[in-house]
């Protein structure tokens, strides 16, 4: 484990742009974003929209993490007070009280994307991207060790430092299909190659510590842990190049899309996404750890790190340990959305458009609802509000601002406005915001550009070559299971 690593997820969590999770102001905006993300969604126009699309690698991003508990105060004083100190006042000792924390974020490098189908129904894409995953449950008391032993009254405790935390980064490298079958259906997939860049992952079962107050001015512990913890192997010391795309840990992913429209206009979409995994190689290693150690000068300047390097050779237990390959899964969601469209006003110059969606997590309990609203203005400009809750009882407001041409489109968004709102307040100090603990402390930030080039795609009826009605994959085989004729429609 990178002595940093809980640093830089807690530096994820304040600092960066945010994982993950997902983003659901893209549903329905036609972005190559999108169609990348649901396969079944098309991203070219016909008549209006040009062959290719590409991001002209600047990177379409979305990030995303949060902090639940007591200790949000504890770490946005210590990243943002002004003595950058932990303020440890609020955490309760001994009452079972754990914080939980999560973070992920999608960056795609390369998003390419062309139409391959002459009457306009096939689109086929490459993309490149890079995603991290974390998530982790760290208990009020091991908050309040990074203070020494102030907020202990008891020398001995048992079973308050039972923490667990996961982290996987890859690289994904995809190709889609999208093919619309007829009028009312299409279908999509993303295959990607897996390429994992780091794992870690650690759950403390059992946990005890005996404080020693002899000498007031160098109190000392005794801390012992048990449980498990996981490491892929890097060789060597850690550098630029672990980070680069490299064979030694492959995986694979997939996912799935359909779309339908109803007799009313109702466009139903569900999808599989990401669901995949990462073998990560055969010199990886398990600690099954239980063991302790003496833990000394606490609440001294740098006791941070000299906690977490007594804490990291506790669960790197040499005697305990297996070194064999390991297989993980990656974060796949099934989603199901319905929209309809509605024009405002007799001239036609907006339209509103609601999308209903619902999420869920296919190897975690995570389930998400969302209301996304979409109010575009000329076929050109769009704002957006998106209103979601879940599992963890979080409401959040989000909004999105676009412009989109059929050869352009760019946005900015944030699917948390109000604690991003919140977070950035207290980035310059406010200590109101700083002290605050509210449901969660966190933010959400996204953004994204692509332009379309090549020649015009034509309809059918206007192409200056000939069509021929060439059919895609699905459609052959479509049609030979129901007999259907050739003709789509557009």
């Amino acid at each position: 484990m990178n002595k940093n690593r809980l640093l830089i997820v807690f530096g994820i969590l304040f600092f960066s742009l945010s994982v993950s999770a997902q983003q659901f102001s893209q549903y329905n905006t036609g972005t190559l974003y999108d169609s990348f993300e649901n396969p079944s969604q098309r991203s070219f126009i016909p008549d209006s929209s040009r062959q290719y699309a590409f991001n002209f690698f600047i990177p379409s991003f979305n990030v995303n993490a949060y902090l639940t508990g007591n200790a949000q105060r504890t770490i946005k004083t210590k990243i943002f007070g002004n003595d950058s100190k932990y303020d440890t006042d609020n955490l309760q000792i001994g009452q079972g009280k754990y914080n939980h924390f999560n973070a992920n974020v999608n960056a795609y490098a390369i998003m390419f994307k062309l139409f391959t189908s002459f009457n306009g129904d096939v689109e086929i894409g490459f993309s490149a991207q890079t995603k991290a995953e974390a998530r982790g449950l760290f208990s009020d008391e091991s908050f309040a060790l990074l203070n020494g032993t102030r907020n202990f009254p008891n020398d001995n405790y048992t079973n308050i430092f039972n923490d667990n935390y996961r982290y996987q980064a890859y690289h994904q490298i995809g190709f889609s299909y999208r093919e619309r079958i007829n009028k009312k259906i299409a279908l999509g997939f993303k295959i990607s190659a897996l390429l994992g860049i780091e794992y870690q992952q650690f759950n403390i079962t059992q946990s005890q510590i005996a404080f020693d107050r002899t000498d007031p001015n160098n109190p000392s512990a005794v801390l012992a842990l048990a449980g498990r913890y996981y490491a892929n192997y890097i060789p060597g010391q850690r550098d630029s190049r672990d980070y680069l795309p490299n064979l030694r840990n492959p995986g694979a992913a997939v996912s799935l899309g359909a779309s339908y429209i109803t007799d009313d206009h109702i466009t139903i979409q569900g999808n599989i996404k990401d669901l995949g995994f990462i073998h990560w190689s055969n010199r990886s290693t398990t600690y099954d750890f239980n063991n302790s150690g003496v833990i000394k000068n606490l609440g001294s300047e740098h006791f941070a790190d000299t906690l977490y390097n007594r804490v990291h050779k506790i669960m790197q237990d040499d005697n305990n340990k297996t070194v064999k390959p390991l297989t993980t899964a990656i974060n796949g969601l099934a989603e199901l959305s319905a929209t309809k469209s509605y024009w405002i006003g007799y001239s036609n110059t907006w339209k509103y458009s609601p999308t209903l969606i619902a999420s869920k997590a296919l190897f975690y309990p995570d389930f998400k609802g969302a209301l996304v609203n979409h109010f575009n203005y000329r076929g050109i400009f769009t704002a957006s509000l998106t209103t979601s809750y879940d599992d963890m009882h979080f409401f959040n407001i989000g909004t999105q601002l676009m412009i989109k041409s059929p050869n352009t489109e760019f946005y900015i968004g944030t699917e948390r406005l109000t604690n991003t709102g919140k977070l950035a307040l207290a980035a310059v100090n406010n200590n109101t915001q700083i002290n605050h603990v509210g449901n969660y402390s966190g933010g959400d930030f996204y953004l994204g550009f692509t332009l379309k080039f090549g020649r015009v795609i034509e309809h059918p009826m206007n192409a200056s070559i000939i069509p021929m009605g060439e059919k895609g994959f699905f459609g052959r085989l479509f049609g030979r299971l129901f007999k259907t004729s050739t003709n789509k429609g557009i």
